[in-house]
């Protein structure tokens, strides 16, 4: 079960290297990786710890990750009427 999580966080590492043309499609990668954290995480706390504090705190954060990922895409959208990177000059 741990190794599925696994191949779920490197599965989602190689599509964020691979898809850089929107910036909606990098924010899916990330929030892919985040769930599969979460899930090793929660995996590892119900086998180990039993403590939830420390995944109610996580999760705060990874809502706080998914919000301004969302302000940045809509700030862009705004700005530039397109999610492209190349349309921001980043590299």
């Amino acid at each position: 079960m741990f190794y599925l999580f696994i191949y779920m966080y490197m599965f989602s590492l190689i599509s964020l290297m691979m898809i850089r043309k929107h910036i909606f499609l990098c924010l899916i990668s990330l929030e892919f990786i985040v769930i599969s954290l979460l899930m090793m995480m929660m995996y590892y706390s119900l086998m180990f710890l039993s403590s939830y504090y420390l995944m109610v705190i996580v999760m705060v954060f990874f809502v706080c990750e998914g919000v301004l990922g969302l302000s940045v895409l809509v700030n862009m959208i705004r700005c530039y009427s397109n999610d492209y990177l190349n349309s921001m000059i980043l590299w």
